[in-house]
């Protein structure tokens, strides 16, 4: 069995994806069974989480505020220049999702994004940042004020299992304006740099989540 530590630098990269999805769920498995003789996990399509908390932490609260796409939106999305056609189109993207003028999300890439689903469900999933570190990641259930606390095991932090690459902000308006529109957004900045902020967009309220990526989660025994 490999120790759970040598989950953290396993040279695994260059095999095709879903051979190392079936990898990397296999050894968590193992792992686990290993620490507490109860977990069982099952692969997924990859999912991305979209998060908020202090990327040095292993732990926190808030995860009521935390969603997921449970496909990857980047292909799904439109791009800026096409806004106007999304707009003449009723706000319903290609991909059939809708777009929500007062509530809207933008990628590295320029793209126009859905939103994820809210909340993020309690329970376990095994998540990455496509970096060194994998890890357990545990929503608890809501307690009696509504906040539901998350954890991550193996001694991994938020910024561990950050994949830099994706970066993703959420607008809203701003001051109670109605001016908060992507065809305000400064194109210029695109592609943004892996672990950099998402631009700021004239009229909107921006808040930039950190996106994990999911490839197993938990099953009942």
């Amino acid at each position: 069995m490999i120790p759970t530590h040598k989950l953290m630098h396993l040279k695994i990269h260059s095999l095709p994806v879903t051979a190392l999805l079936f990898i990397l769920v296999s050894l968590f498995q193992s792992a686990l069974a290993a620490d507490d003789g109860k977990t069982t996990f099952k692969r997924v399509s990859t999912q991305y989480i979209a998060a908020l908390g202090d990327p040095g932490a292993t732990s926190g609260n808030g995860a009521e505020s935390w969603g997921i796409w449970p496909v990857d939106p980047g292909p799904r999305g439109v791009k800026i220049k096409n806004y106007d056609k999304l707009q003449a189109a009723g706000g319903v993207a290609p991909a059939n999702w809708k777009f929500d003028n007062t509530d809207w999300w933008l990628e590295e890439n320029g793209l126009i994004m859905e939103a994820p689903e809210f909340p993020l469900s309690p329970g376990k999933y095994l998540v990455t940042g496509n970096r060194e570190a994998r890890s357990v990641l545990t929503i608890h259930p809501a307690d009696e004020t509504g906040n539901r606390r998350w954890e991550l095991s193996h001694d991994a932090n938020l910024y561990d299992v950050t994949h830099l690459g994706c970066r993703s902000a959420r607008y809203t308006p701003a001051g109670g304006t109605t001016a908060c529109s992507p065809a305000n957004t400064p194109t210029s900045v695109f592609r943004v740099t892996p672990g950099e902020q998402m631009p700021s967009v004239e009229g909107c309220n921006k808040l930039d989540y950190t996106v994990l990526i999911v490839f197993g989660v938990a099953v009942e025994s």
